[in-house]
């Protein structure tokens, strides 16, 4: 899918992908660890649907920094509850084609509002992938997604610097053989 063109179909996939896994997690796998060393389970659910409010946000017409990517208390059953929340108010603000050219204050700068969705298509597919290895689920990642995310990643994030501006580690090695996921992961600096 070309998310140059629009990547609000392929950011609805990625919505629907980050749902199945909510659903998954329980309240007591919450304190697990994830792949992201700052977040428990928890702190990264918190972080995650955050990011589709500020998504939101950025599409009624309002700059990234003005809020926070994370969401406040929830109760421990409540994340498919709060994502459906933050999914529909994320569709609405970017229902109208024409925000897809106007001018957006995504938190890597002002771009327009296709690069800010493909950039939360790139968030929300890396943390999906964060979120299943904190689970340990079998649910299968959509390959479509991990490929289009590694191309949003190639495309506009730098193999270095990492660190500062640049909120990665170093690069590094997947296995010849790995999926899209495990190759995002690595180019992130997650260690696969």
């Amino acid at each position: 899918m070309d998310t140059a063109q629009d990547p609000r179909p392929l950011y609805q996939l990625a919505l629907d992908q980050l749902e199945k896994l909510i659903a998954e997690t329980g309240p007591e796998n919450l304190d697990r660890p994830t792949p992201c060393p700052a977040y428990d389970l928890r702190a990264l659910l918190s972080h995650v649907v955050g990011g589709v409010h500020r998504l939101a946000y950025m599409g009624e017409g309002g700059r990234c920094e003005d809020v926070v990517a994370a969401t406040g208390e929830q109760p421990d059953d409540g994340w498919p509850a709060a994502l459906g929340r933050a999914r529909a108010r994320v569709t609405t603000a970017w229902a109208e084609d024409a925000k897809l050219d106007r001018p957006t204050f995504a938190p890597w700068g002002e771009v327009p509002g296709r690069a800010a969705v493909g950039g939360y298509v790139l968030e929300t597919v890396t943390h999906a992938w964060d979120i299943a290895r904190a689970l340990d689920t079998t649910l299968p990642l959509d390959e479509r997604l991990g490929e289009a995310a590694l191309g949003i990643a190639l495309a506009v994030l730098p193999a270095e610097p990492r660190g500062g501006a640049v909120p990665f580690g170093p690069v590094r090695p997947a296995p010849a053989d790995a999926d899209a996921y495990t190759r995002l992961a690595a180019y992130l600096g997650r260690e696969v």
